[in-house]
């Protein structure tokens, strides 16, 4: 039974040992440390793939060009209005758009970069919502590109802000030098969450096509809407027939795949669960580690209180309270772990996250529900708890006679 003298002793004796407890306290830490800062930045990561789950929906496929690099880059694989045209014309489907992809030369002053241009479907206002929904972006400043526009761009977040691009920000009505050609910036999306996208250039079709010498589009990605979610497996299938079919392409050579975003979450999930799965066994094997020293902790404590655990029970201590003693001691330092430890990786996983956002990867964001701190002090409470088993049994057995001679 845990009394209030129990306690008070217990605590007595761990400060009277500061060093030791010190770093047996500091052995588990590191763990829960670990551990807080890779499961923050994992719950982080689920919660933006529902949350963008949500915004995209489940009723979208997206069909892409096989090939080396980013979609639409290799000219050796393409998508054309013809596949857009087939897309479109198969059962199920019900909304198609696409989009074109390049690397543009983008320069101020004297400072030249290489970023993506992407071309968009301005040529119906539908297809550039469909667009629009599919990327999760809406406006930040400024207007929509419109079919009608000639030498002008919209522009990624971070040409916004300061010192993620260029010095200093453009603003609309600026000017912007695309493939040594002025540009006139009508405005910005908002923030997507990684640099690549948030660096894009966007342009009407006619305008891409222009820039890039091309004498027909070519997509580096196009998007469909499914009438029914229930079927769109099956609907997939079906685009992928009928588009290998009009490529004239033998089963299993093709040059392009279909994937609904569900398929995408999936394998997205299935990689993330991967990678925080092992990386958490190697912060529970440093905890393991960690018990072990706390028990040889205990150990070593128990060895040096051997006359003090003979003289508690010549005065009357049980066998019970002796047990309970040590396993407080035990417990008190993985409580203390884990307090510090929750603390620790907060702030570090806070600091991080903040520098990420800082540095264009604000999807990258930390989650700290209550539960997660919750779980990781019960965690190490837990793990200094059961490394003290042993010892404090051991303790709670030894014969008081043999304890009082003990030198």
């Amino acid at each position: 039974m845990i009394t209030k003298e129990n306690l008070t002793y217990a605590i007595r004796n761990l400060m009277n040992r500061k060093v030791r407890s010190f770093l047996t306290i500091l052995s588990i830490l590191v763990g829960i440390t670990t551990i807080f800062i890779f499961v923050s930045f994992g719950m982080g990561l689920y919660f933006y793939m529902d949350e963008i789950s949500v915004d995209i929906g489940v009723d979208k496929l997206f069909v892409q060009a096989k090939g080396v690099g980013a979609p639409g880059l290799d000219s050796t694989f393409k998508l054309t209005d013809d596949d857009l045209d087939t897309l479109g014309k198969t059962r199920g489907i019900v909304q198609t758009t696409g989009m074109a992809f390049a690397i543009a030369m983008v320069q101020k002053d004297s400072k030249i970069m290489y970023n993506y241009l992407a071309g968009m479907p301005t040529d119906n206002s539908e297809d550039l919502d469909f667009i629009l929904e599919f990327l999760t972006v809406d406006i930040l400043d400024g207007r929509q590109l419109r079919d009608s526009d000639r030498g002008k761009v919209m522009l990624g977040y971070n040409y916004a802000v300061p010192n993620r691009l260029f010095e200093k920000p453009f603003k609309v009505g600026d000017k912007i030098e695309i493939n040594d050609e002025e540009f006139k910036i009508i405005g910005f999306y908002e923030e997507i969450g990684n640099p690549s996208d948030d660096a894009n250039v966007y342009l009407t079709m006619d305008e891409f096509n222009r820039l890039t010498d091309a004498d027909e589009t070519n997509y580096g990605m196009l998007v469909a809407r499914v009438d029914n979610v229930d079927n769109i497996d099956e609907i997939a299938e079906r685009a992928k027939k009928k588009l290998r079919k009009s490529r004239g392409l033998e089963e299993g050579k093709e040059d392009f795949f279909i994937a609904s975003f569900e398929d995408y979450i999936e394998a997205f999930g299935a990689a993330m669960d991967f990678v925080i799965g092992f990386i958490l066994v190697i912060a529970i094997v440093s905890v393991v580690v960690s018990a072990i020293n706390t028990a040889n902790t205990m150990f070593t404590s128990i060895l040096e209180r051997t006359k003090e655990i003979g003289v508690l029970k010549a005065i009357g201590a049980k066998n019970s309270e002796i047990l309970v003693i040590f396993l407080l001691e035990s417990s008190i330092l993985g409580f203390i772990a884990g307090v510090f430890g929750v603390l620790l990786g907060w702030l570090i996983s806070l600091l991080g996250g903040n520098l990420l956002a800082m540095l264009g990867w604000s999807f990258l964001s930390p989650r700290f529900p209550l539960a997660l701190f919750a779980a990781c002090i019960l965690f190490a409470t837990l793990v200094g708890t059961i490394s003290g088993t042993v010892p404090a049994y051991n303790a709670s057995k030894k014969n008081p006679v043999d304890s009082l001679r003990y030198e």
